[in-house]
C-alpha cells in the first residue's frame, strides 16, 4: 500500500500543477484574476467550499491521529495540505502512516 498511497502523493501534486502552471504562465501572479476565476460563477464556489471544508477535516485528522499514533513527519502532510491541497497531503500522510507500521512491522 505504501508504494500506492506514495503514486498517489506525485498524482496529487502532478495533475492540479498540471491545470495550474499553464493558467500561471498566462496570467502571472496575479492574484485578483486568480480569485476571480475561482469564484466565476456557483459551481466553482461550490468545488471551492467542498475542498475548504475537506481540507479542514484533514488537518485535524492528521493533528489527531498523528499525535495518537506518533506518526513522524506528520507536519510535512499539514504543510503539503496547507500549500498544495489535500489531493496531496491526504496521500502523503497515508503514506507516512503506513511507512511507519512497516518499520515498526520489521523490527
Amino acid at each position: 500500500m505504501s508504494k500506492l498511497y506514495l503514486f498517489l502523493t506525485v498524482l496529487g501534486i502532478a495533475i492540479p500543477f498540471g491545470a495550474f502552471i499553464p493558467w500561471l504562465v498566462n496570467n502571472g501572479l496575479d492574484f485578483t484574476a486568480l480569485f476571480y476565476a475561482a469564484v466565476i460563477n456557483p459551481i466553482s464556489i461550490f468545488a471551492w467550499l467542498d475542498v475548504l471544508v475537506a481540507a479542514l477535516a484533514l488537518l485535524i485528522f492528521i493533528a489527531v491521529d498523528g499525535k495518537r499514533n506518533k506518526v513522524k513527519y506528520r507536519w510535512l502532510a499539514i504543510l503539503g495540505t496547507l500549500s498544495i491541497g489535500v489531493s496531496f497531503g491526504f496521500p502523503l500522510y497515508l503514506y507516512l502512516k503506513e511507512k511507519q507500521y512497516l518499520d515498526l512491522k520489521k523490527a
